[in-house]
């Protein structure tokens, strides 16, 4: 059986090596992908906000 500490040792360590192969976006690349996210939600917000818009006013105008 081995150490408990030495496998927490050993976990970090493969993270470490792990993270020296991940190839990092550019802050152009991560200001350009966040950019893009705002947008498509505030796009979707704006769809979703339209749509229970006109369902609760169809809903109070011909049903209530």
């Amino acid at each position: 059986m081995q150490n408990p500490g030495s496998n927490i040792a050993n976990y970090i360590r493969e993270a470490r090596q792990e993270l020296m192969k991940v190839t990092w976006p550019t802050r152009q690349e991560a200001t350009r992908s966040t950019v893009a996210v705002i947008v498509v939600s505030l796009a979707i917000a704006l769809f979703l906000g339209g749509v229970d818009f006109l369902l609760g006013f169809m809903l109070n105008r011909f049903i209530l």
